[in-house]
């Protein structure tokens, strides 16, 4: 089978030759003999551009750059993706003001400021520009206020969303595709769709927010304390959020090269969220965009890292097809319990994690692939992934053991 044969096989359950192994990278370090030289550079940490427009990178990465890297895990024998990330608009009469404010004057810190001009009036976005250095490999803070970077949560001064009179001004600064991010997106898939062909490869595209837009807009606290305290203004900011993403979900599943549409949601688990609330604001989101997405005959994914034991089932109604992750580690689902909860009603990821492989133990990664293979290979629907990602504290030697010990099970 092609990496994308059996990845299909393992989406749909049609059977395949053995489990798939993924991954996703987030800033890795391998070794020497597999890096490679751009633009006079080495290219030594891998990356992926499902996080094109989140974070800021210490280096570039490009598109050529997700082509290499996927040659190179195909070189192993692990079955990467080319992952896409779908732009999204800002309304046309929106402008903006980029501004310091300097140390000292509202915090110890440089607060970087982004005042925008909307249809319905000014939206100010403040946040901490602590400096730290965060350590080789890893994303760093950008020199300006993105309206969507994880960087911003733990740093807000004032969030995009600080008060219920700012929910109506984000569906200007966060909307579908408009006319110039559709022609990059066609120009875009058009070399990945060539790949694609060439190497057998799978194509992921990620245009869905859902709960993290939220949270990405007003801060982990707001979130919460508005979906309790103010739940219209809250559905408000989320249906404006689930408009946006609807846009993002039709530009890509129209491309004939994606296989799958993956949504994130870290900040949308038990972590965060009850069932109640769950249920409350998320649900009927969720299942409009399987609707779409199997409309079109592509999978669903979702990324939910947290309460997979608890919401996994609410998943599997709305329509998603793929769930990561089962991570044995950090949300303690064991794989067994995954097998009698899912079966083989749905494909699942994960069964090992980075921590994991951080302790470089044959006999610790060794055995979390074995009764993760033994519990759920037997389903058809299963793919061997370490959670979440690999980082730049993620050693190579551990990801060496992995592979090892995940060919062993089938050779």
């Amino acid at each position: 089978m092609t990496s994308i044969e059996r990845l299909t096989a393992a989406w749909n359950g049609t059977g395949y030759d053995h489990v798939p192994l993924t991954t996703w990278c987030f800033g890795v370090k391998p070794r020497e003999s597999l890096t490679w030289k751009k633009d006079g550079e080495w290219i030594e940490r891998w990356y992926s551009l499902r996080m094109e427009y989140l974070h800021t990178w210490h280096q570039s990465w490009e598109l050529e750059d997700e082509f290499r890297r996927v040659l190179t895990w195909q070189s192993l024998g692990v079955d990467d993706t080319i992952d896409v990330s779908v732009p999204w608009g800002v309304h046309p009469e929106v402008t903006w003001k980029d501004s310091i404010i300097p140390q000292g004057k509202v915090d110890r810190y440089p607060v970087l400021v982004r005042e925008y001009q909307t249809p319905e009036g000014a939206l100010r976005h403040a946040i901490k520009k602590t400096g730290e250095d965060p350590g080789e490999g890893w994303v760093v803070q950008p020199d300006h206020v993105p309206l969507i970077e994880d960087y911003n949560i733990p740093r807000g001064v004032e969030h995009a969303v600080s008060s219920v009179d700012d929910v109506p001004k984000i569906k200007f600064l966060y909307t579908s595709p408009d006319a110039a991010g559709k022609a990059w997106f066609g120009e875009r898939m058009a070399k990945v769709q060539e790949f694609s062909r060439k190497n057998g490869v799978a194509v992921q595209a990620w245009p869905a927010f859902g709960m993290d837009g939220v949270v990405w807009l007003t801060g982990v606290e707001r979130a919460v304390y508005m979906a309790m305290d103010d739940p219209s203004s809250f559905d408000q900011l989320m249906g404006i959020i689930a408009e946006a993403d609807y846009g993002r979900v039709e530009l890509a599943c129209a491309h004939p090269a994606v296989n799958i549409i993956t949504q994130r949601d870290w900040y949308g688990g038990t972590d965060f969220w009850s069932p109640k609330l769950f249920d409350r604001f998320q649900y009927h989101h969720i299942w409009a965009l399987a609707d779409l997405i199997h409309r079109h005959g592509k999978k669903y994914g979702f990324v939910m890292p947290q309460g997979v034991e608890i919401l996994g089932k609410r998943l599997l109604q709305a329509g998603v097809d793929v769930l990561y992750f089962v991570d044995p580690v950090q949300d303690t689902i064991t794989v067994k319990k995954a097998f009698e909860l899912f079966g083989g009603s749905m494909t699942l990821v994960g069964g090992t994690n980075s921590l994991s492989l951080r302790s470089k133990d044959e006999k610790l990664i060794g055995g979390q692939v074995k009764e993760a293979i033994d519990a759920l290979g037997s389903t058809g629907r299963f793919i061997m992934h370490p959670v979440d990602a690999l980082h730049p504290d993620t050693p190579w030697e551990g990801i060496e053991i992995l592979i090892e010990k995940w060919k062993e099970s089938y050779s």
